[in-house]
């Protein structure tokens, strides 16, 4: 099947997205393994105790997409990457922009590179549906991570890049590079990685 024996690796993995993502692959296929990159350890922690009967299949590193040098290490072997880090509360954008830049900007940038580097086949990244439709104000930095990675899935032949909006993000993975605008969401999140 489409994930069996496959290295995933997800940014902001503990996250709302990152827990039912790896909960669906758990539950629907074998992966060699899931690894869970975020910054936050107790949420670590938490999920490690609500999946513990899959321990073997999943890891746990701490990192953050700022810093490249460690997301290049956790890509090390990885077949996919589901990047669904950012920052995406408005107002907490709105009063730190320089720390929703380093963030949604340049970490977007080092997962480009480090899957690059790495030799990764597929990456996909997830955005906020707001930024379909950017108002003037931080989903702006949203927008940016599409404007980002669609001149690199134009011009590489590996990885392939595929920017796709949450809540959209279900219909995904086969295609190479797109954006979508407000759809309704399949019933199979795992459409996205084909």
């Amino acid at each position: 099947m489409l994930l069996d024996n496959k290295s995933i690796l997800i940014t902001g993995g503990t996250g709302s997205f990152g827990k039912a993502f790896t909960k669906y692959v758990l539950d629907n296929y074998n992966p060699r393994k899931i690894i869970i990159y975020s910054r936050d350890e107790f949420k670590q922690f938490i999920m490690q105790n609500e999946f513990k009967q899959y321990a073997d299949k999943l890891r746990f590193f701490i990192g953050d997409v700022r810093d490249k040098e460690r997301l290049t290490r956790a890509f090390e072997g990885v077949d996919y990457v589901i990047h669904a880090a950012a920052l995406k509360q408005v107002p907490a954008c709105e009063y730190n922009p320089a720390e929703a830049i380093k963030t949604n900007i340049h970490g977007a940038q080092n997962v480009i590179d480090a899957s690059l580097n790495m030799g990764v086949k597929k990456v996909v990244a997830l955005s906020t549906d707001k930024a379909v439709n950017p108002e003037p104000n931080w989903y702006l930095t949203s927008y940016s991570l599409l404007l980002t990675l669609m001149p690199e899935a134009r011009i590489s032949a590996s990885p392939s890049f595929v920017t796709v909006m949450w809540p959209e993000a279900a219909d995904l993975l086969s295609r190479s590079s797109t954006t979508l605008s407000r759809t309704a969401v399949p019933s199979s999140p795992l459409l996205i990685i084909a």
